[in-house]
């Protein structure tokens, strides 16, 4: 079988509708592909596993019923710096450790609502200065690409 986390967005759409795999298939070996590397890639710093798997199970439901949005049952991860609503959201700093925003950020509320899936907060430069992702409270993030 192909590995689907390597699709395109374009390509997972278009599989997506024509129901090769569910939004929840798809979802879940993100999530699997995230549990088997990110030890060794330091990627996540919350990782949303079962609010990704209730938001691919609303995916489907809509691909369902021919209601799919835009991005519908489209996995995504945000950077640590975006609110989310009930989600921790640290700005990869201690200083922020203990937030948890009540509200959700504009550009995040934006993709939910077009039916993206989120698979949880991305390590980053703390309060995002910096272009490297190796100063973070979390640890420096490690390229994929060079990691193979």
């Amino acid at each position: 079988m192909t590995d689907i986390t390597k699709y395109t967005i374009t390509q997972l759409k278009s599989s997506l509708s024509a129901k090769e795999f569910s939004a929840k298939e798809l979802t879940n070996a993100y999530l699997e592909q995230i549990q088997n590397k990110d030890k060794e890639l330091n990627a996540f710093v919350t990782v949303t596993a079962d609010k990704a798997v209730q938001m691919a199970i609303n995916s489907d439901a809509k691909i369902a019923k021919n209601e799919a949005r835009p991005l519908e049952g489209i996995p995504f991860a945000v950077k640590d710096l975006y609110c989310t609503k009930n989600i921790k959201t640290q700005a990869c700093s201690k200083i922020l450790q203990n937030f948890t925003p009540k509200y959700e950020a504009t550009v995040t509320q934006n993709l939910w609502d077009d039916g993206a899936i989120l698979l949880g907060k991305l390590n980053m430069d703390e309060f995002a200065m910096g272009s490297t992702n190796k100063n973070s409270a979390f640890g420096p993030v490690v390229n994929p690409l060079k990691a193979v």
